[in-house]
């Protein structure tokens, strides 16, 4: 069993880290199956990163919810936040947020941030991360690493949703840059490789090619589907027909996307798929995080 440990900070191109400043925190879960339920058998942290402690409120042999919490409310300069979830096989942990994650705008430096997130499932084992959304301010600098380590015929289905900007209040994302980076193996063999970065300079972020001037984005993905065709067409049918979203599968990866400017459109969608998803994937229906609706 490998649990992610805080490392260096690697920081992308063009992004500046003042090692004086850096104020690192860190959280590793373990999920285990014992007398017929799923348990949290360690949580070790460092700095302003904790859990609340486990719920079971699809019933005591169902999946364990936990929700992370990072009092400071979100990322400025000089933060490092490290998250790593484990799932032991047979068991399955349902992981959330209480609130957005927001990524405040750089210092008069320009130093960045880092966000590293590593969740590993071991086979014949589930894992669901439905984190809230993260909201960027203008100015933000920083880089996000996913990295998904997925074994034999492990299950795992998770969401990024991420608002560019505040428009409510005037203030769209117009300078800063954020790099995102997504990994996902099954069984150390690449899935799903992607890179992307966030920049308001860069001519992808207003072309139609590329971002296209949108201000939300949202990637789902669902990994152990038994028929994942038929589920793309459910997905096709039951969800509002227009042309900001799309989904597709790739070497057994269903991938939903969004680009739009709503965030409430964004949430829905995805909150809709994992629903109707749910069922078919674990024969389970959805169970909606009660702080969602607080």
């Amino acid at each position: 069993m490998i649990l992610c440990e805080l490392a260096k900070p690697r920081i992308a191109s063009g992004h500046r880290f003042d090692a004086g400043r850096h104020w690192a925190a860190s959280l590793a879960l373990t999920f285990a199956h014992r007398d017929g339920a799923t348990r949290m058998v360690q949580a070790r942290h460092q700095g302003p990163l904790r859990v609340q402690r486990p719920f079971y409120p699809e019933g005591r042999g169902e999946a364990c919810h936990v929700y992370v919490l990072h009092p400071p409310g979100g990322l400025v300069s000089g933060d490092a936040l490290t998250i790593s979830a484990h799932v032991e096989s047979g068991a399955h942990a349902l992981l959330t947020t209480p609130a957005a994650n927001k990524l405040y705008k750089a210092d008069s430096q320009g130093v960045a941030w880092t966000q590293h997130t590593r969740l590993s499932v071991e086979d014949n084992a589930t894992l669901e991360w439905l984190p809230q959304e993260t909201i960027a301010f203008d100015g933000s600098k920083g880089e996000q690493r996913t990295q998904i380590d997925l074994h034999g015929s492990a299950r795992c289905l998770g969401w990024e949703v991420m608002a560019l900007g505040r428009p409510a209040s005037d203030l769209p994302y117009v300078s800063g840059r954020i790099e995102q980076h997504f990994r996902l193996t099954l069984d150390g063999k690449p899935l799903w490789l992607e890179r992307q970065p966030l920049d308001p300079l860069h001519p992808r972020f207003v072309g139609r090619w590329g971002q296209g001037g949108a201000t939300v984005q949202a990637t789902l993905w669902a990994v152990g589907l038994a028929d994942a065709p038929a589920a793309i067409e459910a997905l096709r049918e039951a969800l509002p027909d227009n042309l900001r979203w799309a989904v597709t599968v790739r070497y057994g990866v269903l991938l939903l996307r969004y680009l739009g400017n709503s965030r409430n459109e964004a949430w829905a969608l995805c909150e809709q798929a994992w629903q109707l998803l749910r069922p078919r994937w674990i024969k389970r229906e959805a169970h909606t995080p009660r702080i969602w609706l607080t």
